[in-house]
């Protein structure tokens, strides 16, 4: 059996949100408020409903800080968390960090995520995560509301440039809210989510329901439950079945600049797939047959961008087909590659319980190839080595 983890921010997400929804779903309070007391000491979890729906709330008493992304990782690597939580919580600060880049440029220092509570919440939801043992994550999609907001940088719009572009980075979908919402998705909770919903998951959920958590927020809206919803499922190994949608289109006269920057566009939009493929077209002459594979809730707006790109007159939608789909994990193995030892996420196609295909995470690798000064394939080739030798011929093929 695999334990899926369905992440559902029903009102967006904050770090204390996350964090108190993994503590209700039955993550390891002890060891979260261990880690957590340790970089903010005298934090509180305490029951409150919000619109009639009871809930757990984290309170934090920490004061504002500007820290360097070093500073807030010596503070990580202090806190009592396991070391895959540090490990899983420097990967969360760095994601916060290339999102303040792709919007400032050099970032020299966090405001508001640099504070005591930010590194909490995001020590405390690693810890908490880690200690449910996902095998799977879903999430579904976030909202990010709408206005504006008012912090260290002045008035600017809602959500954040930093959360749109950490979730620019990781794919993950979004939607957007009214005028009154103002911030409902902060950056932290924007990294966090963005790292869980990593671990792989997607198509339809289900399985049976093991436990359920709702993480409060602190703003209490009149008529609506301003919680974080964390649902913990038990499903089977085997293949599962979703539905997509396939779009294809001919085309005879396009350059492959634009083919392979309109098949990058498709893929920035959220299709699952998008290929082109060499055919002989009427008349003999050599075209390509595009092809998108995507959810139905998005094949309108992709047939719309494959006719503007493309400068197409028709696209062929084949609705509802459906497809098997393997169990997909991410893993962590230990890795030591020229006398340094390392922690990396592989990726793991599973049928009838057996692991069948592994691939290293693009950018752990990437990461680590940088620091050794080697090129990214042969790291990755031995980061999949070392899970092979631990994952499959260890015995944990499933």
């Amino acid at each position: 059996m695999v334990r899926i983890l369905l992440l559902d921010p029903f009102r967006g997400a904050a770090g204390d949100m996350i964090t108190a929804a993994l503590i209700d779903a039955g993550a390891d309070s002890e060891l979260v408020l261990q880690a957590m007391r340790s970089v903010v000491p005298g934090i509180e979890v305490t029951p409150v409903e919000r619109a009639g729906i009871r809930a757990l709330m984290v309170r934090t008493h920490a004061h504002p800080t500007k820290r360097s992304l070093d500073g807030v990782l010596a503070r990580v690597r202090s806190a009592d968390a396991p070391n895959e939580a540090q490990e899983m919580a420097t990967r969360i600060f760095q994601r916060i960090h290339r999102g303040e880049e792709h919007v400032h440029g050099r970032c020299s220092h966090f405001h508001e995520v640099g504070a005591d509570d930010a590194i909490a919440d995001v020590v405390g939801a690693a810890t908490a995560f880690l200690s449910l043992h996902p095998d799977r994550v879903h999430l579904l999609p976030v909202p990010v509301g709408g206005g504006e907001i008012t912090g260290s940088h002045g008035t600017i719009p809602a959500p954040g440039p930093a959360t749109l572009a950490i979730f620019l980075e990781a794919k993950v979908q979004v939607r957007f809210g009214s005028w009154t919402d103002g911030e409902i998705c902060t950056p932290t909770g924007a990294a966090i989510l963005a790292e869980f919903a990593a671990f792989g998951g997607g198509g339809e959920v289900s399985g049976q329901i093991l436990a359920t958590g709702y993480g409060a927020g602190s703003r209490e809206v009149a008529g609506v439950p301003n919680v974080f919803r964390a649902v913990l499922l038990e499903g089977t190994p085997d293949a599962q079945t979703d539905t997509v949608d396939i779009l294809e289109t001919n085309v005879d006269d396009i350059s492959g600049e634009v083919l392979g920057h309109t098949l990058a566009r498709c893929m920035e939009e959220g299709a699952r797939d998008a290929s082109a493929i060499p055919c002989i077209m009427k008349k003999g002459r050599g075209g390509y047959l595009v092809r998108v594979i995507t959810t139905p809730d998005m094949s309108r707006a992709l047939s719309a961008l494959l006719a503007m790109e493309l400068g197409t007159l028709g696209v062929r939608a084949i609705p509802s087909v459906h497809r098997l789909v393997a169990e997909r994990q991410v893993r962590e193995v230990t890795v030591e590659i020229g006398g340094e030892k390392r922690r990396v996420r592989v990726k793991c196609g599973v049928l009838g319980g057996l692991t069948y295909s592994l691939k290293a995470e693009f950018e752990d690798a990437k990461a680590w190839a940088a620091s050794l000064n080697m090129p990214v394939r042969e790291v990755a080739t031995r980061i999949e080595q070392a899970a092979r030798s631990e994952l499959v011929q260890g015995g944990q093929g499933g």
